[in-house]
């Protein structure tokens, strides 16, 4: 009871959001006494409340009582920072945070000089101030982490000073620590047969050693401090541990990927295996889109990255990477291909063929209603591209305009099958878009063939009537009209709209998925005599095609006996995977 009077002694100010404040314990003035866990000359707090009589604050980090202390704190409305001098006189696990303290702290007397009375325990590294935070905050890095996972990644990082001249990172060495430069310059350079060649110069604000977060890998440059520098720094095995706590600190990883493959010269440092990174063409929820270019075939390509979020969900990279060698082996005009999968980075990339035209909702959103004979061209194509997915048991679970791309040439491509599940799955790791969402999709039921039907029924009321049928914006109850309401007439919006594109429309989206069209075929049978009848002419691609790939190779007369044998073993793979090998000798090329 004597703690709660201690603390109601002063009317307290609860702060409507928690302000980040810097504290500096006073452990020299304790010498000694043992303290447990890690001793830090600095540590990141949040200010719960103030009165006059002290303070509230949450900490990573145990605080002892009677334990004197600098606060650095904003003064509340104000830009400025103040420091003060006070002493703990309670602390507690908090009964929110899991790892946090609840710390009283009473109040002593202003320090406005306690950043000059105070060293550093290491006199290698030095305390965090207002400035230094400053800085790390408005560091593009860190905008998009959120304040809850900012102070825990703030609170890990140390700074260090590095004389003029010092190497800091060593060419071939563990990478374990990535750096941010607060003062100062630095060059990074590359030895090769004892001679070291200049790569860039770093300045304040940049990063250095970011590979140690992503792979770890040896250090592949030398870094000299060009003038006396200040540095602040964070280990692998740091972020590790508090990404395990603060999933959003993952975020922190893709943007340490995409600022390395946007800010950089065209280097080894912008190759995802084979291919190197040019731009960035594409954002989503879940992946970033870059456009890129085969090394040596000269062939662009795009090339999707998972964000560090999912990628580092062990279960769901395994099944993202699973389904990805599946989508690999999709091989149909109306579908995008898929050339490859890397793992790099800590991270999965999806090597795609590049599209040259634009996706069809945007094509909506500036000519909104479609003509019958287009909307019917873009319809079957999808429906035939749908069809040979599902018969390899592929469901793209994720139909809407923004994942069907129109080329230049008219050909329409189905993307994004990444978002797709097996055929009789529950509860799939990336739902899709609440406009186009099936009901057993929304209740988490079983999902089938009839799921994409249901989300391209959707998808062609809004192709031939102009807007999609329930305009609701609020989430909750969108999702109830897809579970409850019938979806309307199309024709009460296009009323010359022809009887089987209604027809279709209506059954297709139906709230029972027994009520639907078994398969996509069965849209084909209804809608192709309207197709030919109104002079559709690209009709839906009904076997697989033989493809063939041109390869030349040059030798000499010598070489004619190990390259039989090369050949031979080539043809026996070739075989294994049911494709075909032509040989064709021609002398003096």
């Amino acid at each position: 009871m004597s703690r709660q009077k201690e603390r109601r002694q002063h009317p307290r100010k609860i702060l409507p959001t928690p302000e980040v404040g810097i504290v500096h314990p006073h452990y020299q003035e304790r010498e000694g006494e043992q303290f447990s866990g890690e001793v830090k000359d600095t540590l990141l707090v949040y200010l719960i409340n103030v009165s006059e009589g002290g303070f509230l604050l949450e900490s990573l980090h145990k605080l002892e009582v009677n334990t004197e202390v600098n606060l650095w704190t904003r003064l509340p409305q104000t830009n400025d920072w103040q420091a003060v001098l006070g002493k703990v006189v309670w602390t507690e696990p908090s009964p929110i945070k899991s790892g946090s303290y609840l710390v009283g702290v009473e109040f002593l007397q202003l320090a406005p000089s306690a950043h000059r009375t105070r060293p550093a325990l290491d006199p290698h590294k030095r305390r965090m101030y207002p400035g230094d935070l400053e800085f790390l905050i408005a560091s593009p890095l860190f905008h998009g982490i959120p304040l809850e996972a900012k102070c825990p990644l703030l609170d890990r990082m140390t700074s260090i000073q590095v004389k003029k001249g010092e190497r800091f990172i060593s060419q071939g060495d563990e990478g374990h620590t990535f750096y941010v430069i607060q003062e100062g310059s630095c060059v990074v350079n590359v030895e090769k047969n004892g001679t070291k060649h200049a790569i860039s110069r770093l300045r304040s604000g940049d990063i250095v050693g970011e590979i140690a977060l992503l792979t770890g890998e040896p250090r592949t440059a030398n870094v000299d401090a060009e003038t006396d520098m200040v540095l602040w720094c964070l280990t692998r095995k740091q972020f590790d541990s508090l990404a395990t706590d603060y999933p959003d600190l993952l975020d922190f990883l893709t943007d340490l990927v995409t600022r390395r493959f946007t800010t950089e010269k065209v280097t080894a440092n912008k190759t995802i295996g084979k291919y190197v990174i040019s731009e960035i063409i594409g954002r989503g929820g879940w992946s970033i889109v870059y456009k890129g270019l085969h090394k040596s075939l000269n062939m662009p390509v795009a090339i999707k990255m998972l964000k560090h979020d999912m990628a580092m969900n062990k279960e769901f990279a395994e099944k993202f990477h699973n389904e990805a060698k599946t989508v690999a082996s999709l091989n149909h005009d109306n579908i995008v291909r898929v050339y490859d999968i890397e793992e790099l980075f800590r991270t999965i990339f999806i090597i795609m063929e590049y599209l040259e035209g634009l996706p069809l909702d945007y094509i909506l959103y500036r000519m909104p209603k479609l003509t019958v004979p287009k909307a019917l061209d873009i319809l079957l194509q999808v429906c035939t591209g749908l069809s040979y997915a599902h018969d390899q048991g592929i469901v793209h679970q994720d139909i809407k305009p923004a994942n069907i791309f129109i080329q230049l040439d008219g050909r329409t491509k189905i993307v994004d099958f990444g978002l797709s599940c097996p055929p009789g799955t529950i509860d799939c790791s990336l739902p899709g878009t609440i406009y186009y969402m099936s009901p057993e999709q929304i209740e988490g039921e079983t999902i089938d063939e009839r799921t994409d039907i249901y989300s391209f029924g959707i998808m062609a009321y809004e192709m031939l009537t102009g807007q999609r049928p329930f305009l609701e914006e609020d989430a909750a109850k969108l999702l109830e009209l897809h579970l409850k309401e019938e979806v309307p007439d199309p024709r009460d919006l296009a009323p010359d709209l022809p009887y089987e594109l209604n027809y279709f429309i209506k059954r297709a989206t139906q709230k029972d998925p027994s009520a639907r069209f078994k398969s996509v075929w069965e849209i084909i049978r209804d809608l192709q005599p309207l197709a030919d009848k109104l002079g559709v002419e690209r009709r839906p691609q009904t076997d697989k095609r033989r493809k063939m790939m041109n390869l030349f190779l040059f030798y000499q007369d010598e070489q004619q006996l190990v390259l039989n044998k090369l050949v031979e073993d080539f043809n026996r793979q070739i075989k294994e995977i049911g494709a075909e090998l032509k040989v064709t000798t021609v002398d003096k090329v």
